[in-house]
């Protein structure tokens, strides 16, 4: 069964070509590692809630975009290793890739995939 990782993150509007530079090699890497896909979401209609959102989940300020990515792996532990070795891959360090947003809000997790259609 396949696994995702996703990520929700607040990036400065301004950067938004920065970060499509960013994400695509970052994607490079990935896919290097054993990835199926990497799709990155920039958004579009993504409101504002009262209790629960997006922007309120990463703190999204006004001069900022709220950013929908996924990456698709194998199962888990072809996941597990391969994410391993991107993280550890220097095309991911900040010398050679630097986040141009603020990763202290970034929000991440991985995720069985339970239906796919």
């Amino acid at each position: 069964m396949t696994y995702v990782d996703s990520m929700v993150a607040a990036v400065p509007t301004a950067n938004k070509a920065r970060y499509l530079e960013h994400a695509k090699q970052a994607a490079a890497v990935f896919k290097d590692h054993g990835a199926l896909q990497v799709v990155e979401c920039w958004g579009d209609d993504v409101p504002e809630g009262e209790l629960t959102s997006l922007p309120l989940a990463v703190k999204c300020e006004a001069s900022e975009t709220v950013v929908l990515s996924w990456i698709l792996w194998p199962p888990r532990d072809v996941r597990d290793a391969g994410m391993a070795a991107a993280m550890a891959d220097p095309r991911l360090g900040e010398d050679d890739n630097p986040m141009p947003f603020d990763g202290n809000r970034l929000i991440y997790g991985g995720f069985e995939v339970m239906l796919s259609t």
